[in-house]
């Protein structure tokens, strides 16, 4: 919306017929903008939009109650003017205070006319009740909001233009160390906001920064919080990066920092910081993983609250992405797409089949083999060590090529023992032992993916890469037993892939991460990634 309800209240017939004809033009297509915007709003329904269906009249459902998922519209706002701004600010002049209503909403009159029915919750009038978050530390900095130019004429406002001051609010941030300061500094901003009356008789105000409500979120994405994009980081760098709990953390700044921060404002922090990066994941860490030469994918279990879910990882040597989700063929199309151009590294999961351009992870199969020719079975043993002999002798060869590239491709040159193998592998199709039958048959199924390497030496021997981006998360996983919501997850897994990234590019990811914070909390795109390291 460009017209607030403050700037709404002002215009009246008088001021608009006192408008130039270039303001009335300029004020016209706001008005204009706004009206699209709201018969959009009107024409909202759960069919079309993420309203859940208890949001419907009830003369507008159609079907059974208790139809819908059963969520509930929660606010999006976070972080509350502390309650001594009241006292700071009384009697300064508001635009058209004169005309309030001297009954306040929210209290019904009983039948007997002289009395108010008192509805739950907070009065109107009563005293407010900030919260604990550095209420004795004293502030450290001032720093005033003015306006720009005018809401209705957007005429430039001068210092000199009438003003005061509206509202405020407090922000505690973290400073990182540098070489003038160093360890940890911590600061208490106030933010003061004015409202700047221009020539035409306007009042326009300076507001806090605010994204636009965005699918999937509930948690909301402003400047008016209390806590500062570095300590959003820091937060975030302690639950992921450190694997420490809600109530750790909490503990952690209360006792070390000074900083009381409960834990529901913890996790609010988390979710709001990876609702922040979301942009950088969708638009560039998506794009370079669909366009990668080489891409390691691997899977992992991932509990959800009651849900068995699997945590995916996609990686190359510029980016890696995270996603939570089914074990399904479906997961790996929505990340890749129909048309991966690319080489995939990956285990024996029969979803990966689909990819023409494939390079089984040999290390896999050499672990089962010598699994094989530990057994107790005489035919398990047989196969297990003639496959583990197949699969060193190539190996090995491999490395060799690398070193020295062959005039011969290795597929020729190794052909008879490959043809040896196969027919080996047939024999076995139907052997008695299962793990025997099962690795026959692996090998008969992924002939190509697994000897694509003795054609191409530039491939990987094994998905090492995926699994080591894994260790990090499933060492969490262990501790934390997985996220509790899906908005959790997915705030987990976009943090974790802008996480992963800056470390493959050699770049710290925390400032970047608090200057995405910053610029998102102002309705601003993000800051691109990092560019990778020469």
């Amino acid at each position: 919306m460009q017209l607030s309800t403050q700037d709404l209240a002002q215009l009246t017939e008088e001021r608009i017929r006192a408008l130039s004809p270039d303001s009335l033009i300029t004020l016209t297509l706001k008005l204009l903008a706004d009206v699209k915007e709201l018969h959009d709003r009107l024409s909202q329904n759960p069919q079309n939009s993420s309203r859940p269906p208890s949001s419907r009249a009830p003369w507008e459902k159609s079907g059974a109650e208790g139809s819908g998922d059963g969520q509930e519209e929660t606010s999006t706002d976070v972080g509350v003017a502390p309650s001594d701004l009241d006292e700071e600010l009384e009697g300064v002049p508001h635009p058209g205070e004169s005309d309030r209503d001297p009954n306040p909403p929210g209290e019904e009159r009983t039948q007997k006319g002289s009395e108010r029915k008192r509805n739950a919750g907070k009065q109107h009038g009563a005293p407010g009740h900030g919260r604990k978050f550095g209420e004795n530390m004293e502030v450290t900095r001032y720093q005033e909001h003015r306006p720009q130019e005018c809401a209705v004429c957007n005429l430039h406002l001068g210092e000199s233009a009438p003003s005061c001051a509206y509202t405020a609010r407090y922000e505690m941030e973290i400073e990182r160390p540098s070489d003038e300061v160093p360890g940890l500094n911590v600061t208490k901003t106030k933010h003061t906001y004015f409202e700047t009356q221009c020539e035409c008789g306007h009042w326009s105000r300076s507001e806090p920064g605010r994204c636009a409500e965005e699918e999937g979120w509930t948690v909301g994405l402003t400047e008016w919080h209390v806590a500062g994009p570095m300590l959003v980081t820091f937060i975030g760098f302690l639950a992921l990066r450190m694997r420490m709990s809600r109530p750790l953390i909490h503990e952690l700044l209360y006792e070390w920092v000074g900083i009381y921060v409960s834990r529901g404002t913890i996790n609010q922090c988390i979710h709001e910081a990876g609702r922040a990066v979301e942009p950088v994941v969708r638009d560039e860490i998506m794009a370079e993983v669909r366009k990668a030469e080489q891409l390691h994918v691997d899977e992992t279990g991932w509990p959800q609250h009651i849900l068995a879910l699997w945590l995916w990882v996609f990686t190359c040597t510029t980016v890696t992405l995270f996603v939570v989700g089914r074990r399904t063929r479906e997961m790996v199309v929505r990340v890749l797409g129909d048309d991966f151009a690319g080489w995939l590294i990956s285990d024996g999961y029969t979803v990966y089949r689909d990819y023409l351009r494939r390079q089984r992870c040999l290390a896999h199969l050499l672990r089962k083999a010598r699994g094989l020719k530990e057994s107790l079975d005489p035919q398990a043993r047989e196969f297990g060590k003639q496959t583990c002999h197949l699969l060193k002798t190539l190996m090995d060869a491999v490395y060799l090529a690398r070193e020295k590239p062959p005039d011969i491709a290795l597929s020729k040159q190794h052909a008879m023992r490959l043809d040896t193998f196969w027919a080996y592998c047939e024999q076995h199709w139907d052997a008695e032992h299962e793990k025997t039958r099962a690795l026959a048959r692996e090998f008969l199924y992924d002939w190509n993916a697994i000897w694509a390497v003795l054609d191409y030496l530039d491939l990987p021997l094994t998905n090492n890469e995926a699994e080591r981006a894994l260790r990090h998360w499933v060492i969490w996983r262990r501790i934390s037993h997985g996220t509790r919501t899906a908005e959790g997850s997915h705030a987990f897994c976009l943090l974790a892939s802008v996480i992963e990234t800056c470390r493959l590019r050699n770049a710290s990811p925390w400032p970047y991460i608090a200057e995405v914070i910053r610029q998102r909390r102002k309705g601003m795109p993000a800051p691109c990634l990092p560019k990778a390291a020469a």
